[in-house]
């Protein structure tokens, strides 16, 4: 099963007597879509969320009559429809740091010749919700809504340093169990992470989660309203050596954050 979806077993709607079962089976069936799969059958969103076929058909039919599916009858399956754009769309329209920090990012991505982005946590996922790139002719493709893991990623790991003990107690315990093979390995990096932070005030991924991907990442902090977040700088890992993460670009990042949590009116 998919880390990032929701798999529900039979006695779930005893476990929270305020906890709707079904709105929470529904918004599970809209997470099943993945960039690159524009349409999904009935067995397939079934096998993925753990949800009996007959309940995911009923689902799937109130979501379309709802405006946030589209039935193909020559596919005989279902796409995301403009209903989603719409929730989706107002939620970013609703978070004033993008608009704060886009200049600012935009400076540093043609400085490091990279990309410099702005994420949000889902689950063990980072998404991003703005992104800015260089106009070298070498730099990553990722674009607000790409999902990049939060365990092993500059970006992700700054967000996991910022968090009060108990929360991230939590989802370090998740990350252990949707891969346990690599968890050794993977803690290493977050410990590494937590002393780099601790010293430098930023995070480094130098190779983790892509082998020719280096990055630092910076946590946003105390910003009312918004939800955590943190930025990253990064790019291919022959113009961004660990040299000049850890000695410019990475306190580079610092200061756009502190500048951007200042601008914002931080608490």
């Amino acid at each position: 099963m998919d880390s990032e979806i929701r798999v529900f077993g039979d006695d779930e709607e005893s476990k929270d007597r305020q906890f709707v079962n079904a709105l929470a089976r529904g918004l599970e069936i809209l997470r099943c879509f993945r960039p690159g799969e524009a349409y999904l059958a009935n067995a397939e969103l079934a096998a993925r969320t753990g949800i009996p076929k007959p309940t995911v058909s009923r689902l799937t039919h109130t979501l379309t009559k709802l405006g946030y599916l589209a039935y193909s009858e020559s596919q005989g399956q279902y796409r995301l429809a403009s209903g989603v754009l719409a929730l989706g769309y107002s939620m970013l329209a609703n978070l004033d740091v993008r608009d704060i920090a886009r200049p600012a990012m935009q400076e540093l991505a043609e400085y490091s010749r990279a990309s410099v982005s702005l994420g949000v946590r889902d689950r063990l996922s980072m998404v991003y919700v703005e992104s800015c790139r260089s106009s070298a002719r070498v730099t990553l493709q990722l674009t607000v809504g790409s999902r990049i893991p939060i365990a092993t990623t500059a970006m992700g790991k700054a967000l996991l340093c910022s968090l009060p003990e108990r929360e991230f107690d939590y989802l370090m315990d998740h990350i252990r169990l949707a891969d346990e093979e690599n968890w050794p390995r993977i803690k290493l990096g977050i410990e590494q992470a937590q002393r780099d932070y601790a010293e430098r005030g930023f995070c480094m991924s130098v190779g983790e989660w892509h082998q020719d991907i280096h990055s630092v990442g910076v946590p946003l902090l105390g910003i009312e309203r918004e939800k955590s977040m943190a930025f990253n700088c990064g790019g291919p890992g022959f113009l961004l050596p660990r040299e000049k993460l850890e000695n410019d670009l990475g306190p580079r990042l610092v200061q756009l954050v502190r500048k951007v949590e200042t601008d914002m009116g931080r608490v």
